[in-house]
């Protein structure tokens, strides 16, 4: 998954989609009915959010990578909450299903990413000081 110079969490193939994700998921879920505001709505919104959250958290835990690996499987977890949501709003018939296809799709990206990520931590950690 090389891509060039990183230098910080926003150069992240999966942050940018992430974060794209989440930007749709709150214009879409402007139109989900006002009786969903404290449960569909404000869950989507959070998980989704959360997903990035915890990848700028891992990002820079990378010198440890116990607490790196710890904050990128909080972002698994966001990502894959984020997608049981969008299977929710499809069958609520409050995203249409193509619509809910892409963003499903989106998350299993960064998804892929992640588990990546966590399963080989190593080039994403920072080099310690001699």
């Amino acid at each position: 998954m090389n891509q060039g110079a990183i230098k910080d969490h926003k150069d992240l193939k999966i942050y940018r989609i992430a974060f794209e994700s989440a930007m749709k998921i709150f214009e879409l879920s402007k139109k989900f009915p006002s009786e969903e505001r404290y449960s569909l709505t404000d869950q989507i919104r959070r998980s989704s959010r959360s997903v990035c959250a915890n990848l700028a958290e891992a990002w820079r835990k990378r010198r440890y990578e116990a607490a790196f690996v710890a904050k990128l499987n909080d972002s698994e977890a966001e990502a894959a909450e984020t997608q049981t949501w969008i299977e929710f709003a499809v069958q609520c018939q409050y995203l249409d299903v193509e619509e809910g296809r892409n963003l499903y799709g989106s998350y299993n990206q960064v998804l892929a990413g992640l588990v990546n990520m966590i399963n080989h931590p190593e080039p994403w950690l920072m080099k310690k000081a001699n």
